[in-house]
């Protein structure tokens, strides 16, 4: 799936504010390295069916595991494990005795120490992981995970990391052991933990994926390689809300089109972002925030929601905005299926001018019906200029007044909205009777 850096940031997936990144939220991840490769999984959205729905299968089956996943390897294992091949140690002695342990001890006593603390780590990791081979191999598995455990229980199975692993935890490593381990782990199976820590890596991003279905109720959707865009959802909402209000959506070739109308604060902002997080956690084969959730396998998920100007190269707010949809036009103009979500088009012009440009774009868009497009607009007079549309859906947020004050339900109503509340804003914050003081 194609998708750009602004898109990125217009949807929220990253964000350097902790509480903004849908990556962040969804994280339940256990350790760094899982992190890491739980951060490579958002990056690499799929691209076909047959990849979401391995992963959706391999996420589905990890979920009966959760409660028994086995608790040996921690984020301070993985440090341990990591950092003693940085460590500057005095040659760990092949001669595995007891004299060569007793000799190691006493020449470099810092280093045997540092040996043995790492060994009790390496043995929990290695219980650890064949504890968790053998409780996820209790059933048929889908072929990622299969191989990912074939491939780690063939590391595993070696004498010296069998006998590593079949030392009792919390009881301490004899001189002779120190040495024996350290010096085969250190020497000889260097290449192996660096893979090993990989794939449980790995193993941890799906469980963290996983289980970030199970803490926050989502949903795995079914993701269809049409020839034509879907987009059916029931009760979609945002999960980066405390309070989410929820969302139907039908947009089909018949209805490709969504005008989407309201005051500002309404919220058309948050309601267009929702639908792209959706169908890119979609294409990550993860849970979405929703009751249930249909759509195409798509191209990629362009937005237009965040342009700003750029000083240092003299670009306008408006400029942006026309590169911005222009590049738009040009990468959905291949006939495949893309997402497409624009917010407030052309803010950064005088109101009259934005109604032209805004018109003649949508006119052209929908022409386009091999692609999903939700726009929201506060120039609610073009609305009707697109009414002769048959594939444009036309919905709006509702605002309610009661007692000069604005009241956001959030209701999504079907037509086009005629709210005219800026003035009423002004009155509300005092603007006018600071101005009448002047």
């Amino acid at each position: 799936m194609n998708i750009d850096k602004v898109t990125l940031h217009d949807l929220s997936i990253f964000h350097s504010e902790e509480d903004q990144s849908i990556f962040h939220k969804l994280n339940q991840t256990r350790t760094s390295l899982g992190r890491d490769w739980l951060h490579r999984f958002f990056k690499e959205p799929f691209d076909n069916v047959s990849a979401i729905e391995q992963q959706q299968q391999i996420l589905q089956h990890l979920t009966k595991f959760l409660d028994d996943w086995p608790q040996q390897i921690s984020n301070g294992t993985i440090m341990v494990m990591v950092r003693f091949f940085d460590a500057q140690l005095e040659p760990i002695p092949p001669a595995h005795s007891f004299l060569g342990g007793l000799r190691y001890k006493l020449m470099a006593s810092p280093d045997f120490a540092t040996v043995r603390y790492s060994m009790g780590h390496f043995a929990d990791f290695v219980r650890g992981f064949l504890r968790l081979i053998e409780l996820l191999r209790a059933t048929q598995l889908p072929k990622p995970l299969q191989q990912l455990l074939d491939r780690a229980a063939g590391l595993l199975n070696e004498t010296t990391i069998r006998a590593l692993g079949a030392h009792l935890s919390g009881t301490s490593f004899t001189l002779q052991e120190v040495v024996g381990f350290g010096h085969f782990i250190f020497y000889r199976y260097k290449q192996q933990v660096h893979e090993l820590l990989q794939l449980f890596g790995k193993l941890d991003a799906w469980y963290g994926m996983a289980k970030a279905a199970v803490v926050f109720n989502l949903q795995y959707p079914k993701v269809i390689d049409t020839s034509t865009p879907v987009l059916e959802a029931r009760q979609l909402y945002h999960l980066l809300l405390p309070q989410p209000v929820a969302y139907d959506i039908d947009l089909n070739k018949q209805h490709n089109f969504l005008f989407l109308t309201g005051a500002n604060m309404a919220g058309k902002s948050t309601f267009i972002r929702s639908i792209g997080a959706a169908i890119y956690l979609a294409h990550l084969g993860m849970g979405v925030p929703a009751a249930s959730m249909t759509c195409s396998l798509f191209e990629g998920i362009l937005s237009n929601i965040n342009v700003t100007d750029n000083i240092a190269r003299g670009e306008s707010f408006f400029f942006n905005e026309v590169q911005r949809i222009r590049n738009t036009i040009l990468k959905i103009n291949d006939g495949n299926k893309w997402l497409v979500l624009i917010d407030e088009l052309f803010k950064g012009t005088n109101i009259k001018d934005a109604m032209k440009c805004s018109l003649a774009v949508i006119e052209g868009l929908v022409k386009m019906r091999q692609s999903i497009f939700v726009l929201s607009t506060h120039l609610y007079e073009i609305g009707e200029e697109l009414r002769n549309h048959q594939n444009i859906q036309f919905s709006y947020f509702e605002t309610e007044i009661e007692d000069d004050q604005l009241v956001f339900n959030y209701h999504l109503r079907p037509g086009i909205s005629n709210d005219r509340i800026g003035y009423l804003i002004l009155k509300r914050e005092k603007v006018l009777e600071l101005l009448d003081k002047l």
